[in-house]
């Protein structure tokens, strides 16, 4: 009924002509819609894992895209430059907004984006208690194992993330809550509106909002004094750098990475400076098994 109830609240950031038809779908496929996307010229569609569904037979206009963008920004556009220039902004409720249009550049960079031409609403699900089975595997002698997180895109490893660092902050009877500070760099953990977070993290999570991890790290770091610094997607070598960086001042990390698996993780181009780093103690990887998702925990033997 929660992800439910979650998709009928994203239907309320939709143009109002559309929001009847959006609410046709049946529950089974309410509770499964990852998306909503809105392209200028179009049919209307939500993704789901077996792929894009219309469900309306009316085009998508550009002025219900812009009426759209201005709802989610309140209509003050300036007030959420800062993330649309990087071509999405959070919603209130936790959402995601990613926008495409015509982008405006000054001095090689990208200030905003006008001509607004498809918009992407993306439905941000918590799966609050997956992460408890897994979070006492990740301590040895009552400290907690820097761990990476593998899956395929779309496997759920950034929801893991989530409730790990839920799990994390908040402690159990058996084992003391632990200081997260969490590098949000693209917004899609925490869903951060106006410096509040709109998922739990809970009560002991520090957010460093829409900021690179090479950047963030030594940021929270510095000012924060976490005991674990949480991150979402690996990419860059700068930022396994920076990573073994903090460990080398007794911080340990909690991250992801693109990955099916150990042995798709060694074809990486980072695995070398991974392995070199030896940053990480275990490795959770995502399998989907069934149609259901299951978490292998094993060390970092790479």
């Amino acid at each position: 009924m929660d992800e439910i109830f979650r998709y009928e609240m994203a239907v309320q950031t939709l143009p109002r002509e559309l929001r009847a038809a959006a609410m046709h779908l049946s529950d089974h496929e309410k509770a499964r819609v990852e998306e909503f996307r809105l392209r200028a010229g179009h049919c209307p569609s939500v993704l789901l894992e077996e792929g894009e569904k219309c469900f309306s037979d009316s085009l998508v206009t550009t002025q219900q895209l812009e009426q759209m963008l201005g709802e989610a920004t309140e209509y003050s556009r300036y007030a959420s430059i800062e993330t649309l220039r990087r071509g999405f902004l959070s919603v209130r409720g936790g959402f995601r907004l990613g926008v495409c249009g015509t982008g405006v550049e000054f001095e090689g960079k990208n200030h905003d984006i006008k001509d607004v031409s498809s918009l992407c609403l993306r439905i941000l699900r918590e799966k609050r208690g997956v992460a408890e089975a897994i979070a006492p595997r990740l301590f040895a002698d009552g400290r907690f194992q820097s761990t990476l997180i593998l899956s395929p895109p779309g496997g759920g490893k950034t929801t893991l993330l989530r409730d790990l660092v839920r799990t994390l902050s908040d402690g159990t009877a058996e084992r003391s809550a632990l200081r997260i500070a969490l590098v949000d760099e693209r917004s899609e953990v925490a869903c951060c509106y106006r410096g509040e977070a709109q998922m739990d993290l809970g009560a002991h999570t520090d957010v460093l909002d829409g900021c690179t991890k090479a950047i963030g790290i030594p940021m929270v770091l510095r000012a924060m004094n976490p005991q674990v610094i949480a991150l979402d997607e690996i990419t860059l070598s700068k930022d396994v750098e920076t990573m073994a960086q903090a460990a080398n001042c007794g911080v340990a990390l909690l991250a992801t990475m693109h990955a099916k698996n150990k042995e798709e993780l060694r074809r990486k181009p980072l695995y070398p400076l991974l392995r070199d780093a030896n940053v990480f103690q275990k490795i959770v990887t995502v399998c989907i098994c069934g149609g259901q998702r299951k978490y292998e925990v094993e060390t970092f033997d790479c």
